[in-house]
Protein backbone atom coordinates (compact mmCIF):
# COMPACT_ATOMS: atom_id res chain seq x y z
CA UNK A 1 0.00 0.00 0.00
CA UNK A 2 2.73 2.52 1.20
CA UNK A 3 4.52 1.62 -2.15
CA UNK A 4 1.25 2.48 -4.47
CA UNK A 5 0.89 5.54 -2.42
CA UNK A 6 4.32 6.45 -2.83
CA UNK A 7 4.14 5.54 -6.70
CA UNK A 8 1.23 7.34 -7.86
CA UNK A 9 2.49 10.40 -6.09
CA UNK A 10 5.60 9.98 -8.31
CA UNK A 11 3.99 10.31 -11.32
CA UNK A 12 1.21 13.09 -10.42
CA UNK A 13 4.63 15.20 -9.45
CA UNK A 14 5.50 14.42 -12.82
CA UNK A 15 1.93 16.37 -14.43
CA UNK A 16 1.34 18.80 -11.58
CA UNK A 17 1.87 22.41 -13.03
CA UNK A 18 4.27 22.81 -9.94
CA UNK A 19 6.40 19.59 -10.25
CA UNK A 20 8.48 20.35 -7.08
CA UNK A 21 5.20 20.04 -4.93
CA UNK A 22 5.58 16.32 -3.80
CA UNK A 23 9.32 15.96 -3.35
CA UNK A 24 10.92 13.35 -4.84
CA UNK A 25 14.58 11.08 -3.87
CA UNK A 26 16.37 13.92 -6.57
CA UNK A 27 15.06 16.70 -4.19
CA UNK A 28 17.52 18.83 -2.94
CA UNK A 29 15.78 17.81 0.75
CA UNK A 30 16.16 14.32 1.77
CA UNK A 31 15.20 12.31 4.83
CA UNK A 32 18.09 11.53 7.31
CA UNK A 33 17.62 8.01 7.44
CA UNK A 34 19.61 7.96 10.54
CA UNK A 35 17.23 9.64 12.17
CA UNK A 36 14.40 7.72 11.49
CA UNK A 37 15.70 5.48 14.76
CA UNK A 38 15.58 8.85 16.87
CA UNK A 39 11.58 9.37 15.49
CA UNK A 40 10.58 5.48 16.41
CA UNK A 41 12.61 5.84 19.83
CA UNK A 42 10.99 9.10 20.88
CA UNK A 43 7.69 7.78 19.47
CA UNK A 44 5.94 6.87 22.78
CA UNK A 45 6.24 10.17 23.86
CA UNK A 46 4.35 11.98 21.35
CA UNK A 47 1.67 9.63 20.90
CA UNK A 48 -1.57 11.55 20.37
CA UNK A 49 -3.95 8.69 22.52
CA UNK A 50 -6.95 10.68 20.30
CA UNK A 51 -5.61 8.37 17.40
CA UNK A 52 -6.35 5.26 18.47
CA UNK A 53 -10.26 6.04 20.43
CA UNK A 54 -13.28 5.34 18.61
CA UNK A 55 -15.92 7.90 17.91
CA UNK A 56 -18.22 6.98 21.13
CA UNK A 57 -14.66 6.92 23.22
CA UNK A 58 -13.44 10.28 21.84
CA UNK A 59 -17.15 11.76 22.77
CA UNK A 60 -16.99 10.22 26.26
CA UNK A 61 -13.55 11.42 26.79
CA UNK A 62 -14.23 15.07 25.81
CA UNK A 63 -17.39 14.84 28.19
CA UNK A 64 -20.30 13.72 25.44
CA UNK A 65 -22.95 11.23 25.87
CA UNK A 66 -22.60 8.69 23.27
CA UNK A 67 -24.80 5.77 21.44
CA UNK A 68 -24.16 3.76 19.03
CA UNK A 69 -27.14 2.70 17.13
CA UNK A 70 -27.33 0.01 13.66
CA UNK A 71 -29.31 0.44 10.77
CA UNK A 72 -30.18 -2.24 7.94
CA UNK A 73 -30.68 -1.24 4.72
CA UNK A 74 -33.06 -2.42 1.91
CA UNK A 75 -30.22 -4.44 0.59
CA UNK A 76 -29.03 -5.97 4.10
CA UNK A 77 -25.96 -3.43 4.75
CA UNK A 78 -25.91 -3.07 8.76
CA UNK A 79 -24.68 0.90 9.35
CA UNK A 80 -23.68 2.26 12.27
CA UNK A 81 -25.12 5.73 13.23
CA UNK A 82 -22.98 7.50 16.20
CA UNK A 83 -25.22 9.78 18.32
CA UNK A 84 -24.95 12.79 20.32
CA UNK A 85 -27.78 13.19 22.13
CA UNK A 86 -27.20 16.77 23.79
CA UNK A 87 -24.24 18.47 24.88
CA UNK A 88 -22.06 19.04 27.77
CA UNK A 89 -23.55 22.47 29.02
CA UNK A 90 -27.41 20.67 28.09
CA UNK A 91 -27.65 17.07 30.09
CA UNK A 92 -31.37 17.75 31.22
CA UNK A 93 -33.65 16.58 29.24
CA UNK A 94 -35.82 19.25 26.83
CA UNK A 95 -38.88 18.93 25.15
CA UNK A 96 -37.38 19.33 21.52
CA UNK A 97 -34.05 18.17 20.29
CA UNK A 98 -34.32 18.97 16.73
CA UNK A 99 -32.29 15.95 15.06
CA UNK A 100 -29.90 16.84 12.61
CA UNK A 101 -27.98 14.03 10.37
CA UNK A 102 -23.95 14.73 9.51
CA UNK A 103 -22.91 12.88 6.86
CA UNK A 104 -18.85 12.39 5.59
CA UNK A 105 -17.05 12.72 2.59
CA UNK A 106 -14.92 10.13 0.16
CA UNK A 107 -12.62 7.77 2.79
CA UNK A 108 -14.28 9.59 6.24
CA UNK A 109 -16.69 8.35 9.04
CA UNK A 110 -18.18 9.85 11.74
CA UNK A 111 -15.13 10.64 13.37
CA UNK A 112 -14.27 13.57 11.20
CA UNK A 113 -17.19 15.69 12.49
CA UNK A 114 -15.70 15.14 15.73
CA UNK A 115 -11.43 15.10 15.53
CA UNK A 116 -11.21 19.51 15.51
CA UNK A 117 -10.74 20.71 19.08
CA UNK A 118 -14.70 20.84 20.87
CA UNK A 119 -14.91 24.26 20.48
CA UNK A 120 -14.74 23.97 16.75
CA UNK A 121 -15.54 20.72 15.72
CA UNK A 122 -19.48 20.61 14.32
CA UNK A 123 -20.57 17.96 15.87
CA UNK A 124 -19.19 18.92 19.33
CA UNK A 125 -20.74 22.77 18.62
CA UNK A 126 -24.14 21.25 17.27
CA UNK A 127 -25.06 19.18 20.29
CA UNK A 128 -23.86 22.23 22.57
CA UNK A 129 -26.71 23.99 20.77
CA UNK A 130 -29.41 22.18 21.63
CA UNK A 131 -29.60 19.99 18.48
CA UNK A 132 -29.75 16.21 18.26
CA UNK A 133 -26.66 15.32 16.12
CA UNK A 134 -26.47 12.11 14.25
CA UNK A 135 -23.30 11.11 12.96
CA UNK A 136 -23.25 9.27 9.39
CA UNK A 137 -20.87 6.11 8.52
CA UNK A 138 -22.02 4.67 5.16
CA UNK A 139 -21.53 1.45 3.90
CA UNK A 140 -17.65 -0.19 3.30
CA UNK A 141 -16.46 2.10 6.21
CA UNK A 142 -15.00 2.01 9.65
CA UNK A 143 -17.87 1.62 11.79
CA UNK A 144 -20.39 0.16 8.91
CA UNK A 145 -18.06 -3.11 7.61
CA UNK A 146 -21.61 -5.76 8.05
CA UNK A 147 -24.25 -7.40 6.40
CA UNK A 148 -27.14 -9.90 6.68
CA UNK A 149 -25.09 -12.23 4.93
CA UNK A 150 -22.16 -11.15 3.01
CA UNK A 151 -18.79 -10.28 5.14
CA UNK A 152 -16.18 -7.74 3.93
CA UNK A 153 -13.80 -10.98 2.65
CA UNK A 154 -16.21 -11.24 -0.46
CA UNK A 155 -16.38 -9.45 -3.68
CA UNK A 156 -20.15 -8.97 -3.60
CA UNK A 157 -20.18 -6.50 -0.39
CA UNK A 158 -17.89 -4.41 -1.83
CA UNK A 159 -20.37 -4.31 -5.03
CA UNK A 160 -21.68 -0.72 -4.50
CA UNK A 161 -20.50 2.90 -5.82
CA UNK A 162 -21.67 6.12 -3.74
CA UNK A 163 -25.24 5.87 -6.24
CA UNK A 164 -26.10 2.52 -3.84
CA UNK A 165 -25.58 4.61 -0.25
CA UNK A 166 -27.39 7.61 -1.78
CA UNK A 167 -30.31 5.42 -2.95
CA UNK A 168 -30.31 2.67 0.02
CA UNK A 169 -28.17 4.14 3.39
CA UNK A 170 -29.64 7.59 3.40
CA UNK A 171 -33.28 6.52 2.98
CA UNK A 172 -32.71 4.14 5.93
CA UNK A 173 -31.12 6.53 7.81
CA UNK A 174 -33.64 9.13 8.06
CA UNK A 175 -36.56 6.61 8.66
CA UNK A 176 -34.63 5.38 11.31
CA UNK A 177 -33.50 8.98 13.30
CA UNK A 178 -37.10 9.73 12.55
CA UNK A 179 -39.14 7.12 14.05
CA UNK A 180 -36.15 6.97 16.79
CA UNK A 181 -36.41 10.78 17.46
CA UNK A 182 -40.71 11.03 16.98
CA UNK A 183 -39.84 13.81 14.43
CA UNK A 184 -41.30 14.88 10.92
CA UNK A 185 -38.42 15.95 9.59
CA UNK A 186 -34.59 16.17 9.92
CA UNK A 187 -31.50 19.03 9.09
CA UNK A 188 -28.96 17.56 6.99
CA UNK A 189 -25.47 18.46 6.91
CA UNK A 190 -22.95 16.86 4.08
CA UNK A 191 -19.49 17.36 3.19
CA UNK A 192 -18.20 16.17 0.13
CA UNK A 193 -19.44 13.08 -1.07
CA UNK A 194 -21.97 13.59 1.83
CA UNK A 195 -22.94 15.70 -0.60
CA UNK A 196 -23.74 13.53 -4.00
CA UNK A 197 -25.02 11.17 -2.09
CA UNK A 198 -27.80 13.74 -0.74
CA UNK A 199 -28.77 14.87 -4.46
CA UNK A 200 -29.22 10.96 -5.47
CA UNK A 201 -31.39 10.07 -2.30
CA UNK A 202 -33.75 13.16 -2.85
CA UNK A 203 -33.77 12.88 -6.85
CA UNK A 204 -34.20 9.08 -6.88
CA UNK A 205 -36.77 9.24 -4.13
CA UNK A 206 -38.46 12.57 -4.18
CA UNK A 207 -40.89 12.05 -1.35
CA UNK A 208 -37.97 12.50 0.87
CA UNK A 209 -37.43 15.88 -0.15
CA UNK A 210 -41.05 16.92 2.45
CA UNK A 211 -38.50 14.92 5.61
CA UNK A 212 -35.64 17.65 5.08
CA UNK A 213 -35.93 20.62 6.73
CA UNK A 214 -32.80 22.34 5.07
CA UNK A 215 -29.71 21.07 3.74
CA UNK A 216 -26.24 22.54 3.89
CA UNK A 217 -23.26 21.62 1.53
CA UNK A 218 -19.47 21.99 2.26
CA UNK A 219 -17.54 21.48 -0.71
CA UNK A 220 -20.73 20.12 -2.51
CA UNK A 221 -19.86 18.16 -5.42
CA UNK A 222 -21.56 16.80 -8.34
CA UNK A 223 -20.15 18.22 -11.62
CA UNK A 224 -16.59 17.64 -11.61
CA UNK A 225 -15.75 19.26 -15.08
CA UNK A 226 -13.01 21.88 -13.17
CA UNK A 227 -11.26 19.02 -10.93
CA UNK A 228 -7.98 20.37 -10.84
CA UNK A 229 -6.75 17.83 -8.10
CA UNK A 230 -4.15 15.32 -9.44
CA UNK A 231 -6.54 12.99 -9.03
CA UNK A 232 -7.87 13.96 -12.39
CA UNK A 233 -4.74 12.05 -14.01
CA UNK A 234 -5.99 8.72 -12.04
CA UNK A 235 -9.34 9.92 -13.75
CA UNK A 236 -7.87 9.72 -16.94
CA UNK A 237 -6.26 6.33 -16.55
CA UNK A 238 -8.85 4.34 -15.04
CA UNK A 239 -11.66 5.94 -17.48
CA UNK A 240 -9.48 4.61 -20.56
CA UNK A 241 -9.71 0.64 -19.26
CA UNK A 242 -12.95 -1.30 -18.62
CA UNK A 243 -14.71 -1.41 -15.31
CA UNK A 244 -12.25 -5.07 -15.09
CA UNK A 245 -9.12 -3.48 -15.85
CA UNK A 246 -9.89 -0.56 -13.39
CA UNK A 247 -10.72 -2.54 -10.94
CA UNK A 248 -7.65 -4.58 -11.34
CA UNK A 249 -5.71 -0.71 -10.86
CA UNK A 250 -7.78 0.25 -7.62
CA UNK A 251 -8.55 -3.26 -6.43
CA UNK A 252 -12.09 -5.43 -7.17
CA UNK A 253 -13.43 -4.88 -3.76
CA UNK A 254 -11.83 -2.04 -0.78
CA UNK A 255 -10.20 0.89 -2.24
CA UNK A 256 -7.20 1.89 0.54
CA UNK A 257 -8.45 -0.29 4.02
CA UNK A 258 -7.58 1.19 6.92
CA UNK A 259 -5.42 -1.36 8.31
CA UNK A 260 -3.49 -1.56 11.20
CA UNK A 261 0.14 -1.51 9.51
CA UNK A 262 -1.32 1.88 7.39
CA UNK A 263 -2.14 3.72 10.74
CA UNK A 264 0.98 2.30 12.21
CA UNK A 265 3.19 3.95 9.56
CA UNK A 266 1.42 7.30 9.95
CA UNK A 267 1.93 7.23 13.38
CA UNK A 268 5.31 6.58 13.17
CA UNK A 269 6.11 8.82 10.42
CA UNK A 270 3.36 11.29 10.85
CA UNK A 271 4.63 12.03 14.32
CA UNK A 272 7.59 13.83 14.11
CA UNK A 273 7.84 17.23 12.89
CA UNK A 274 10.68 17.02 10.32
CA UNK A 275 9.49 13.98 8.52
CA UNK A 276 5.60 15.16 8.97
CA UNK A 277 6.19 18.64 6.87
CA UNK A 278 8.05 16.83 4.13
CA UNK A 279 5.81 13.72 3.55
CA UNK A 280 2.75 14.10 5.36
CA UNK A 281 1.82 17.83 4.42
CA UNK A 282 2.40 16.51 0.94
CA UNK A 283 0.16 13.71 0.52
CA UNK A 284 -2.69 14.91 2.31
CA UNK A 285 -3.07 18.53 0.76
CA UNK A 286 -2.09 16.78 -2.81
CA UNK A 287 -5.70 15.50 -3.38
CA UNK A 288 -7.28 18.88 -1.57
CA UNK A 289 -5.57 21.71 -1.51
CA UNK A 290 -2.58 23.48 0.31
CA UNK A 291 -3.56 25.82 3.33
CA UNK A 292 -0.85 25.04 5.91
CA UNK A 293 -1.86 28.45 8.12
CA UNK A 294 -5.32 26.90 8.53
CA UNK A 295 -4.22 23.18 9.27
CA UNK A 296 -3.30 22.60 13.10
CA UNK A 297 -0.10 20.58 13.21
CA UNK A 298 -1.65 18.13 16.60
CA UNK A 299 -4.59 17.23 14.75
CA UNK A 300 -2.55 16.18 11.73
CA UNK A 301 -1.41 12.68 13.16
CA UNK A 302 -4.85 11.98 14.39
CA UNK A 303 -7.07 12.72 11.39
CA UNK A 304 -4.40 10.56 9.37
CA UNK A 305 -4.84 8.00 12.14
CA UNK A 306 -8.55 7.85 11.01
CA UNK A 307 -8.33 7.98 7.57
CA UNK A 308 -8.61 6.26 5.28
CA UNK A 309 -12.08 4.72 6.78
CA UNK A 310 -12.56 2.79 3.28
CA UNK A 311 -14.69 2.57 0.53
CA UNK A 312 -15.26 0.15 -2.51
CA UNK A 313 -13.22 0.33 -5.37
CA UNK A 314 -16.61 1.04 -7.35
CA UNK A 315 -17.17 4.32 -5.87
CA UNK A 316 -13.70 5.79 -7.09
CA UNK A 317 -14.43 4.50 -10.33
CA UNK A 318 -17.84 6.36 -10.14
CA UNK A 319 -16.09 9.60 -9.44
CA UNK A 320 -13.25 8.87 -12.18
CA UNK A 321 -16.09 8.44 -14.62
CA UNK A 322 -17.72 12.14 -13.55
CA UNK A 323 -14.88 13.39 -14.11
CA UNK A 324 -14.21 12.38 -17.65
CA UNK A 325 -18.02 12.63 -18.72
CA UNK A 326 -18.25 16.06 -17.26
CA UNK A 327 -22.40 14.81 -16.07
CA UNK A 328 -24.05 13.65 -12.66
CA UNK A 329 -25.07 10.34 -14.00
CA UNK A 330 -24.90 6.37 -12.70
CA UNK A 331 -22.22 3.99 -12.62
CA UNK A 332 -20.99 3.32 -16.64
CA UNK A 333 -20.57 -0.38 -16.99
CA UNK A 334 -20.05 -0.26 -20.54
CA UNK A 335 -21.97 -0.77 -22.96
CA UNK A 336 -23.73 -4.26 -23.30
CA UNK A 337 -24.00 -4.06 -19.40
CA UNK A 338 -25.26 -0.87 -19.51
CA UNK A 339 -28.15 -1.53 -21.56
CA UNK A 340 -28.57 -4.50 -19.72
CA UNK A 341 -29.18 -2.50 -16.44
CA UNK A 342 -30.39 1.02 -17.75
CA UNK A 343 -32.12 0.16 -21.12
CA UNK A 344 -29.54 2.40 -22.39
CA UNK A 345 -25.82 2.43 -23.52
CA UNK A 346 -25.20 5.71 -21.74
CA UNK A 347 -26.16 5.56 -18.09
CA UNK A 348 -29.44 7.91 -16.81
CA UNK A 349 -28.14 11.39 -15.46
CA UNK A 350 -29.22 12.22 -12.30
CA UNK A 351 -32.53 15.22 -12.42
CA UNK A 352 -31.42 17.38 -9.84
CA UNK A 353 -34.91 19.45 -10.31
CA UNK A 354 -36.02 16.76 -8.20
CA UNK A 355 -34.50 18.12 -4.99
CA UNK A 356 -36.76 20.36 -4.26
CA UNK A 357 -35.45 20.60 -0.40
CA UNK A 358 -34.13 23.96 0.38
CA UNK A 359 -30.07 23.81 0.04
CA UNK A 360 -27.51 25.94 0.86
CA UNK A 361 -24.04 25.47 -0.63
CA UNK A 362 -20.80 26.56 1.19
CA UNK A 363 -17.16 26.76 -1.46
CA UNK A 364 -13.74 27.72 -1.11
CA UNK A 365 -11.74 29.39 -3.67
CA UNK A 366 -8.67 26.90 -2.92
CA UNK A 367 -10.47 23.71 -3.46
CA UNK A 368 -9.01 21.37 -5.85
CA UNK A 369 -12.35 19.11 -6.01
CA UNK A 370 -15.74 21.41 -5.62
CA UNK A 371 -14.13 24.20 -7.46
CA UNK A 372 -16.08 27.27 -7.78
CA UNK A 373 -16.94 27.19 -11.42
CA UNK A 374 -18.78 23.62 -11.02
CA UNK A 375 -20.85 24.86 -7.14
CA UNK A 376 -21.99 27.47 -9.69
CA UNK A 377 -23.10 25.30 -12.13
CA UNK A 378 -24.66 23.14 -8.99
CA UNK A 379 -26.49 26.23 -7.69
CA UNK A 380 -27.89 26.82 -11.28
CA UNK A 381 -29.51 23.16 -11.46
CA UNK A 382 -31.06 23.06 -7.65
CA UNK A 383 -34.23 24.98 -7.58
CA UNK A 384 -34.58 25.83 -4.09
CA UNK A 385 -31.04 26.79 -2.96
CA UNK A 386 -31.48 29.64 -0.43
CA UNK A 387 -27.76 30.76 -0.50
CA UNK A 388 -24.22 30.04 -2.73
CA UNK A 389 -21.77 30.79 0.45
CA UNK A 390 -18.13 31.61 -0.96
CA UNK A 391 -15.86 31.58 1.88
CA UNK A 392 -13.48 34.72 2.33
CA UNK A 393 -10.38 32.88 2.46
CA UNK A 394 -8.58 32.19 -0.87
CA UNK A 395 -6.61 29.66 0.45
CA UNK A 396 -9.91 27.97 1.96
CA UNK A 397 -9.74 24.34 0.37
CA UNK A 398 -11.59 21.04 1.23
CA UNK A 399 -10.57 19.73 3.87
CA UNK A 400 -10.79 22.86 5.52
CA UNK A 401 -14.19 22.57 6.04
CA UNK A 402 -13.64 19.97 8.64
CA UNK A 403 -10.51 21.01 10.23
CA UNK A 404 -9.55 24.75 9.52
CA UNK A 405 -8.20 26.67 12.32
CA UNK A 406 -10.18 29.42 11.99
CA UNK A 407 -13.23 27.68 10.86
CA UNK A 408 -16.22 29.26 13.25
CA UNK A 409 -15.51 32.80 11.88
CA UNK A 410 -14.70 31.68 8.81
CA UNK A 411 -17.95 29.32 7.97
CA UNK A 412 -19.64 27.86 10.63
CA UNK A 413 -20.68 30.89 12.70
CA UNK A 414 -22.80 32.22 9.31
CA UNK A 415 -23.95 28.16 8.73
CA UNK A 416 -25.29 27.87 11.93
CA UNK A 417 -27.35 31.39 12.20
CA UNK A 418 -28.83 30.23 8.56
CA UNK A 419 -29.44 26.50 9.95
CA UNK A 420 -31.32 28.08 13.51
CA UNK A 421 -34.09 30.05 11.06
CA UNK A 422 -34.74 27.32 8.62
Amino acid sequence: MCYLVQVSCRLLALNHPDNNFILSSESDESVDVDNFQDVLATHEETHNPDEDLTTPELLTKYGYPAETHEVITQDGYVLTLHRIPHGRANPIAQKRRPPILLHHGLLCSSVDWIMNTVDKALGYRLADLGYDVWLANSRGTTYSRNHVSLTPDQHQFWDFSFHEVGYYDLPAYFDYILATTGEEKLHYVGHSQGTVVFWIAMSEHPEYNDKVHAMFGMGPVAFLNGTVSPIRYLADVSTQLQVREAEALFGDREFLPNNGVLKHLNRLVCENKYLESLICENIMFLLCGFDKPQMNETTLPVVLAHTPAGTSSHTVIHFAQLMKSGKFRQFDYGKRKNVQKYGSEQPPEYDLAKVTAKVALYYGENDWLAVPKDVLELSRALPNVMVTFKVKLEAFNHLDFLYAIDINKLLYDDLIKLLITS
